[in-house]
């Protein structure tokens, strides 16, 4: 079980209130605790649970890591192997949290949750097997997505005639996939939120100055007042992802409303995306050096 992880810092709309008085110490939340959350004001207390902030000594990925690799991860293929001369040194159950800043959230690590990274990861694994286990850990990652977006207070009546009082989430989101591997999770979006609107971005590399180039994009048309789902499973190098970003930036979409979803992210790639977009929200369930690479081409069947 991966250790040294801790309580993230809230959301922006999430504030915890504090007491003036002194009160003593509490230990952190550990993985799967409840914690409350006020949102949106509301005196009501929620809960929700508890997703860990990522934080490492800056030494432990070394001044080269900073720098932007000009290709993406065309085909969720890493251009570099700088990642994976850093595996020998970093065991699963030993991995540090890194430092990256409270925008990077950790799902709260389970034995279900492994089993499936450790399934997606086994090359021995059939394609069935690997596409089971991909799906379900894409619907726990949109799942705790959700959790992201502001919702508000409503009071139902039950059959019985009784009145409730519940939430709702408020209008005004959407899904953004980036293709090919991000157009994996659309199904996981749909499951959740049947009638969400879902644009896509089609980002590869030049062929004669082998930089990132958009060829395709397509929003709803209001995106611009919409919060984004951003939906690409393998952080690699996270040029990609960067130019994605900066296509929603120029149809009026601000960073501080992207939340992007992933399934595993390496500590280079989610450091130069919070770097470059310090508001941006990046929800994953593992960071390490090396990532799966080959997620898009085994679960489209064309490895």
């Amino acid at each position: 079980m991966a250790t040294g992880l801790r309580c993230p810092d809230c959301m922006p709309c999430h504030q915890p209130q504090v007491n003036s008085a002194s009160t003593p110490s509490v230990e952190p939340p550990r993985p799967g605790d409840l914690i409350p959350d006020h949102v949106g004001g509301h005196s009501a207390s929620k809960t929700k649970p508890a997703l860990h902030a990522c934080h490492t000594p800056s030494s432990a990925l070394g001044e080269g890591s900073l720098q932007a690799n000009p290709n993406p991860e065309s085909n969720n293929r890493d251009s570099g192997n700088a990642d994976t001369s850093a595996c020998d040194s970093f065991s699963r159950d030993s991995q540090p949290s890194w430092h990256v800043g409270s925008q990077l959230k950790l799902l709260p690590m389970s034995e279900q949750i492994r089993e499936l990274q450790t399934i997606i990861r086994d090359k021995t694994a059939s394609r069935g097997d690997f596409m089971f286990s991909a799906d379900r850990l894409i619907r726990l990652v949109v799942e705790e997505g959700l959790n992201q977006l502001p919702y508000k207070e409503c009071v139902v009546t039950t059959p019985t005639g009784y009145k409730y009082e519940g939430v709702k989430f408020e209008k005004g989101n959407c899904g953004v996939s980036i293709m090919r591997s991000g157009e994996a999770m659309e199904q996981g979006l749909r499951d959740c939120c049947r009638s969400i609107r879902i644009g896509k971005i089609l980002i590869q590399s030049d062929e004669e100055t082998q930089r990132a180039k958009v060829y395709y994009a397509k929003f709803p048309p209001d995106i611009y007042r919409r919060k984004v789902l951003l939906m690409y499973p393998i952080l690699s190098t996270g040029n990609t992802v960067i130019e994605a970003v900066k296509v929603l930036i120029e149809h009026g979409v601000q960073p501080s409303v992207i939340i992007l979803l992933s399934l595993f992210s390496t500590p280079h790639g989610a450091k130069s995306i919070i770097q470059e977009f310090p508001e941006i929200t990046i929800l994953t369930t593992e960071v390490h050096p090396v990532a799966p690479t080959h997620f898009g081409q085994k679960y489209f069947g064309t490895d």
